[in-house]
């Protein structure tokens, strides 16, 4: 593993045991530290990912949404089990009935 990636790694390895030693003591931690935690972890964990591919052409074996993917999947999810839903960003004129 080049340099790099190995950084990238350990930068990771160390955001998750971070993380895990905020959440052990999560009854006298501050939401922002475990949010800054958070970010943190997102953080490296993007980088990592994308050194290997820029580097070695390789991908982790999942998939992280971010926040906007994950309403849009949402919504997606929604319309395929409930016929009768209606999405708030249709633009669409047909949910107006004319009245005379």
């Amino acid at each position: 593993m080049s340099s790099n990636a190995r950084e990238a790694l350990s930068r990771l390895v160390a955001a998750l045991e971070h993380h895990l030693d905020l959440a052990q003591n999560i009854d006298v931690v501050q939401p922002s530290l475990l949010e800054h935690a958070e970010d943190l972890l997102r953080d490296a964990f993007f980088t990592y990912d994308d050194t290997l591919f820029t580097e070695f052409d390789v991908e982790l074996p999942f998939e992280i949404l971010d926040d906007s993917d994950e309403d849009e999947d949402d919504d997606e999810d929604l319309e395929d089990e409930d016929p009768d839903f209606i999405d708030s960003d249709d633009d669409s004129d047909n949910d107006f009935e004319e009245i005379d």
